[in-house]
């Protein structure tokens, strides 16, 4: 029993008979017995892409009650939400055969940077077990590379400079393993007459290649507008836009109309494996690759445009 007379924190009583003054002490008891609780399952995106439903079980005892009174209000609580968050980022840096092949590995690893942080709370974590209750998404990557269907196709042919035009006029389509990054250049100014165009920004022909798919149904079901601060392999800056709150929607160079919803800085490299499905929007804002200012749960509507490209 952990007692306070007059607000100053006594020496732990009990157990036993603990005298106590009345409008005087006021106490709070503390079970240092081991405990458990189960993290409750939860989606979450491996790093080669699949969707994986894992929860975990925790045990945990309080070793000393005097700094788990003082440093945390419920211990069950911030104790749980400590475990999500760990497994939850060690697991997005890890593929599905890494997770299936070194389970108890990861767990023991969780349960270090566990105790790294409940230490300071008087609680200490005796055991940590993952538990892998479904994969409802297969990793996306195959040991033949990455495919690409008929959208991403269109999508590489744009951003490549190959565009539509290059189909009509014979040129052949673009394989599965033809995708790759283009170095950026720096566009020249408008100028007259005549000459070969510049080589379009890959983020540029990214976004600009969304538009044949936006629709006002999308429009319906996002409502919100996106700034896009993309940094170029370069080190430089370009500010696209991604507005979706009027008509079918548009996308485009520079800063929106109107003041965003959501401003997101990205790099070059994962707004492509974004748009390729390869990267989801929550495992890139969980990873520290997609950083948002304003409303995340907006932010997380980009899932529906990706199903759009879908």
């Amino acid at each position: 029993m952990i007692v306070f007379r007059l607000g100053r924190i006594r020496t732990p009583q009990g157990p036993g008979m603990v005298l106590l003054l009345p409008f005087i002490d006021s106490f709070q008891r503390v079970d240092l017995r081991t405990r458990a609780f189960s993290v409750p399952p939860c989606k979450l995106a491996s790093k080669d892409g699949a969707v994986l439903s894992v929860g975990a079980d925790v045990q945990f005892r309080i070793w000393d009650p005097v700094l788990s009174v003082m440093t945390v209000k419920d211990l069950n609580t911030a104790t749980r939400m400590t475990a999500q968050n760990a497994m939850t980022k060690a697991l997005l840096k890890r593929s599905l055969r890494e997770i299936q092949m070194e389970k108890l590995k990861i767990s023991d690893q969780l349960l270090l940077e566990i105790n790294d942080v409940t230490r300071a709370w008087g609680l200490e974590v005796d055991r940590m077990e993952l538990a892998v209750e479904a994969v409802l998404q297969p990793p996306q990557d195959s040991p033949a590379g990455p495919s690409l269907d008929s959208t991403l196709q269109q999508l590489a042919l744009h951003f490549l400079g190959g565009g539509m035009n290059s189909v009509a006029g014979g040129a052949p389509l673009l394989g599965p393993d033809t995708l790759e990054m283009v170095s950026e250049v720096e566009l020249p100014a408008p100028h007259v007459g005549a000459g070969p165009s510049p080589k379009q920004p890959v983020a540029e022909g990214l976004l600009t290649a969304l538009q044949p798919f936006l629709s006002e149904a999308l429009v319906s079901q996002v409502g919100a507008c996106y700034q896009f601060n993309v940094i170029l392999p370069s080190g430089t800056q370009s500010i696209y836009f991604l507005d979706l709150t009027t008509g079918q929607g548009r996308v485009g160079h520079g800063v929106p109309d109107g003041i965003p919803d959501v401003v997101v800085d990205m790099t070059e490299e994962d707004l492509q494996a974004l748009l390729c499905r390869e990267l989801r929007p929550l495992g890139a804002y969980m990873s520290g690759r997609l950083k948002v200012k304003g409303d995340l749960a907006v932010a997380m509507k980009l899932e529906a445009v990706l199903r759009a490209l879908k």
